[in-house]
């Protein structure tokens, strides 16, 4: 069995996202710690509890910050609902969250568990506390999949930043260069035809089960904020996608090293990822060789293509 931590600001798609790693038939889901986010910190661990119940896990969970290290909190009520689950009025989860904090429990969680694939869904407030907190930490996580940024592409909040680095890019330049084993998933790969249709949706409805008729209940406000906001065809589900990634590696068809590092100082790119993508340079012999325009070396595996019909079958073969 493969050990995953998974850390996020559970609303909509992250709760889908932790449906596919609770059914996934290899792995054991360790902890789920909540940051800040989509919604607020309580609400988010009300959220992946509710989820988890759904799923029958007893996976503890633990709150973590509940707000940016530096910055005003802004939440994304708008594009999920109040409650971050479509307002669907869910009833109240009947466990309750742990009481150790979340940056502990990501500490001692990934002392426990050498090699552990740490999954974030959310802001990286968490990760950044305990990365830290606690250095030797970053040995020891084999793969950090992080659900966050815009590779070389428009964001989702700004036209330069995806929502979960934006939201607080002080902790996402401190984890981008942490020396984790950062693998990219940024939110472009949900979009287009990586969305899911709306005669998908109904067949997704078709399954007739509680986790299916959940999924696409809980992303109905999702739905609509994802075609007003990009005009999308139909439901983008970004940290479903980065899940997939981190459950089957080969759902990502291409991938590169590169050096990324965050913007914290200008307003106008706040929170951009900025890939290092081109590198070409000529040496000493006037010969074209590659290396970094920033000449430090790469720190982030950067999934550019997903395999699509594998994604989708990914997240159909939990709902059925």
């Amino acid at each position: 069995m493969r050990a995953f931590i998974i850390d996020t600001d559970t609303a909509s798609d992250d709760a889908v996202a932790l449906i596919m790693a609770l059914r996934w038939p290899d792995v054991d889901v360790k902890a789920v710690t909540l940051v800040a986010g989509n919604v607020p910190v309580q609400q988010g661990a009300r959220n992946a509890l509710y989820t988890l119940e759904l799923c029958g896990a007893d996976v503890p969970v633990y709150i973590g910050a509940d707000k940016p290290l530096v910055r005003m909190m802004e939440t994304a009520t708008w594009f999920h609902g109040y409650d971050g689950l479509g307002d669907m009025n869910y009833p109240p989860p009947k466990r309750a969250p742990e009481q150790k904090h979340a940056v502990d429990a990501l500490i001692d969680t990934i002392r426990a568990n050498p090699g552990i694939t740490l999954v974030t869904l959310g802001p990286l407030t968490n990760v950044a506390l305990a990365v830290s907190k606690a250095p030797d930490i970053v040995e020891k996580v084999g793969r950090c999949v992080v659900m966050g940024g815009a590779a070389c592409t428009a964001g989702n909040v700004t036209p330069a930043a995806e929502y979960n680095v934006w939201v607080d890019p002080e902790a996402a330049r401190i984890v981008f260069l942490s020396g984790l084993p950062i693998e990219m998933v940024g939110w472009e790969l949900c979009m287009r035809e990586a969305n899911i249709l709306l005669d998908e949706i109904a067949m997704v409805r078709s399954f007739g089960t509680p986790l299916a008729e959940f999924a696409m209940d809980c992303n109905r406000r999702a739905l609509e904020a994802s075609h007003k906001q990009s005009g999308d065809p139909g439901l983008g589900l970004a940290d479903p996608v980065a899940m997939s990634v981190a459950l089957d590696p080969t759902i990502c068809t291409r991938s590169s090293m590169h050096r990324v590092d965050v913007e914290t100082q200008s307003e106008l790119t706040r929170g951009m990822t900025v890939v290092d993508r081109y590198g070409v340079s000529v040496d000493e012999r006037n010969q074209a060789v590659w290396r970094p325009l920033s000449e430090r070396e790469p720190n982030v595996r950067v999934c550019w293509e997903i395999d699509i019909a594998r994604w989708k079958e990914a997240l159909y073969s939990v709902l059925r």
